[in-house]
C-alpha cells in the first residue's frame, strides 16, 4: 500500500505522462491540415468511379463507331459488317454505357447531401433531357426530308456537341481541368467529323472521340492514385 501511494505521488510530481501528452489537443494548423487531408480523401473516394465511366464510354464510342464505319459501303477496307448488325452493336454499347454510368453515378452520390448533391442531380438529369432533344430534332429533320447520308452525319455530330457541352458544364461545376479538356476535344471531334463525309466521319468519332474518353480515363485514374 505504501509503495503504491509513493508511486502515485511520484507520478503527480513528475507532471503529465505520455498518455496525457497523447490527449493534448492539436494546434490550429494541425487541425486544419487534418481536415484538408480528410476532405481530399473523401473527394478522391467520390471521384473513384469517374475513370470507370469514362472508360466505359471510351470503349462504347471506339467500338461502336468502328462498327458503324464497317457497316457502310466505302467504310472499313478490310471487312464489312451488315449495317443492321453494326447499328445493333452501337445501340447495345450505348444502352450498356448508360446503365453502367447510372449505377456508378448513384453509388458515387450515395450519402451525399447539400448544394453539391443538387448540382449533381441537375447535371445528371440534363444528360438524358438534352440528348432526347437532340434526337427529336434529328427525327424532325428526317421527317422533313433529311436523307440517310445527312442523318449519318448529323447524329454523331450533335451527340458529340451535347456530350462536349455537358463536360464543359461539369468542369465549371466541379472546377475539373480533366473534364474541361475532354469536353473541348469532344466538341472538336463532333465539329470536324462531318467535314470528312460519310462514313469516314464514324472513323473520326471512334479515334478522336473514343480515344479522348480512354485517355481521360487513364489520366484521371493516375491522378487519383497519386492523390491529386
Amino acid at each position: 500500500m505504501t509503495d503504491h501511494t509513493d508511486r502515485t505521488k511520484s507520478a503527480d510530481h513528475l507532471g503529465p505522462t505520455d498518455h496525457d501528452l497523447d490527449d493534448t489537443p492539436p494546434s490550429a494548423d494541425e487541425a486544419l491540415a487534418l481536415i484538408r487531408e480528410q476532405q481530399s480523401a473523401l473527394e478522391r473516394d467520390q471521384l473513384s468511379g469517374i475513370p470507370w465511366i469514362l472508360g466505359v464510354w471510351g470503349v462504347a464510342w471506339t467500338v461502336g463507331f468502328l462498327a458503324l464505319w464497317s457497316g457502310y459501303e466505302g467504310g472499313n477496307p478490310w471487312f464489312r459488317l451488315p449495317l443492321g448488325l453494326a447499328a445493333a452493336i452501337f445501340g447495345v454499347l450505348l444502352i450498356g454505357s448508360i446503365i453502367i454510368s447510372a449505377v456508378i453515378g448513384m453509388r458515387l452520390n450515395r450519402g451525399v447531401r447539400g448544394p453539391s448533391n443538387f448540382s449533381g442531380a441537375v447535371y445528371g438529369i440534363a444528360w438524358p433531357v438534352v440528348s432526347l432533344g437532340a434526337y427529336l430534332i434529328g427525327v424532325a429533320l428526317a421527317v422533313n426530308g433529311m436523307d440517310s447520308t445527312l442523318q449519318s452525319l448529323y447524329f454523331p455530330a450533335i451527340y458529340a456537341l451535347v456530350a462536349g457541352a455537358m463536360y464543359l458544364m461539369g468542369a465549371a461545376l466541379w472546377r475539373s481541368i480533366d473534364q474541361l479538356v475532354l469536353g473541348a476535344v469532344i466538341i472538336v471531334a463532333g465539329t470536324v467529323a462531318p467535314f470528312f463525309g460519310a462514313p469516314t466521319n464514324n472513323l473520326v468519332m471512334a479515334v478522336l472521340g473514343g480515344g479522348s474518353f480512354l485517355i481521360a480515363a487513364a489520366v484521371m485514374n493516375l491522378g487519383l492514385k497519386r492523390g491529386r
